[in-house]
């Protein structure tokens, strides 16, 4: 116990002493101006309180969230100033989910950038049963540099971007109306609450994550000046693979376990990429690159997986039979060390192959099996849609198609 206080009053001092240096006001001044923030800010009593209450900041879980961000932020960072938007807003991002890509709410928001689905898909983010791409570091990222951009040029202050990204444009809109204003002291009165409380601390709360990580004396102190030292230095790289590439192949290629490389794919629901269409990618620790170039071959037909959702009655020897496989080789496939099945349980299966009957696969695309007879032509007209609609949600290069092929239906 006597150790825990002498490690809590040393965080508090270096960090107490940091945010009280020459040095750290010049940074204050810097992250003010990238967020159109006037200087008398610094005097905004809640956000002197915030600084003075250092307990809340410097404790295990800053330095924790720092870690999640670790092989991310370096290329992130360098996307935003590549994009010419602050780099402070990687603290929105530490703010909305810890840095954590899994990171969800009760609004059904997700990833690191913590998206809702609309928002995603009016932004260009997939999300079907194979894959979630709020929670790719990367896309999602790209996302929210283009919504921030927008939210720039609708208020005029990157401030005003952190807002409306917090509780959304039309509450920052009538706000500035009801206040006649888009000052932020006028913002943020406590009494008038033009904003609602959350988005009232939350500027305060980025600019103090900000203010603490660039405190070299406290990153140092904790063992994380690494976090520090790799800005702009590339951690993980992009490799094109083709649909349904299993993990465990790309894994065993380049020597990492298929854990250590799921963590840098967290957009994945599963061990492999989506089986739809021809062409996927996978991020890779960026010094394995070499040894996937030369080890993975990237020639090779990988065999590709579906999803089934187990329905009341199903048994696992009867599905192995209908996708032609052994009951002990399914029971491989999904690491079970048990036969016994439960419904809704999820299971991977030879993807190419007709669904088991009466049991369409979980996603949130129709498909459809081309049987004997069916063309391209007659698939359109089925579902009344162009061919031209058809041969692009397949990404096919012609109209030919053969028995047992997939299609994917897009929705109208």
């Amino acid at each position: 116990m006597f150790k825990v206080f002498i490690t809590l009053f040393f965080l508090f001092q270096s960090l107490h002493a940091f945010l009280n240096t020459d040095t750290n006001y010049e940074k204050q001044l810097i992250a003010l101006k990238n967020f159109d923030l006037p200087n008398t800010f610094l005097k905004d009593s809640i956000f002197i309180s915030m600084k003075e209450d250092v307990e809340i900041y410097k404790t295990k879980h800053f330095l924790k969230t720092l870690e999640n961000g670790d092989k991310f932020i370096p290329i992130l960072q360098k996307m935003m100033q590549e994009a010419n938007v602050p780099s402070e807003f990687l603290y929105l991002a530490m703010t909305e989910s810890s840095f954590d890509p899994y990171s969800s709410s009760s609004a059904k928001a997700s990833g690191i950038w913590q998206f809702i689905p609309a928002t995603a898909k009016r932004y260009g983010l997939v999300e079907n049963a194979y894959i979630d791409e709020r929670r790719d570091p990367v896309k999602s990222t790209q996302a929210a540099i283009t919504y921030l951009k927008r939210l720039h040029s609708m208020f005029g202050k990157w401030y005003l971007a952190a807002l409306a990204y917090n509780c959304g444009e039309g509450t920052v809109t009538k706000a500035i109306a009801k206040a006649g204003t888009d000052e932020i002291s006028v913002l943020l009165d406590e009494n008038q609450k033009f904003l609602p409380k959350e988005s009232r601390l939350y500027i305060r709360k980025i600019l103090m994550m900000s203010v603490i990580s660039n405190s070299a004396g406290f990153m140092l102190d904790n063992g994380s000046e690494h976090l520090l030292n790799r800005a702009n230095n590339a951690t993980f790289v992009k490799v094109d693979v083709k649909s349904g590439t299993s993990l465990k192949d790309v894994s065993e290629s380049i020597g990492v376990s298929v854990k250590e490389l799921k963590a840098y794919n967290p957009h994945l629901n599963y061990t492999f990429t989506p089986p739809m269409g021809t062409a996927s990618y996978l991020y890779i620790p960026q010094d394995r690159q070499i040894a996937f170039n030369q080890n993975f071959d990237t020639s090779k037909e990988p065999e590709k997986y579906a999803v089934y959702t187990i329905k009341k009655g199903d048994a696992l020897h009867k599905i192995a039979q209908h996708y032609g496989m052994s009951a002990k080789a399914l029971m491989d496939l999904n690491n079970l060390k048990s036969a016994a099945l439960k419904p809704k349980m999820s299971l991977i299966v030879p993807f190419g192959k007709a669904p088991m009957p009466s049991s369409p696969l979980p996603t949130r695309e129709k498909f459809y099996v081309i049987q004997t007879g069916d063309t391209l032509q007659t698939v359109a007209k089925k579902y009344d849609m162009s061919v031209t609609t058809l041969v692009k949600a397949n990404k096919k290069r012609n109209t030919l198609v053969k028995v047992g092929e997939r299609l994917v239906i897009p929705k109208n």
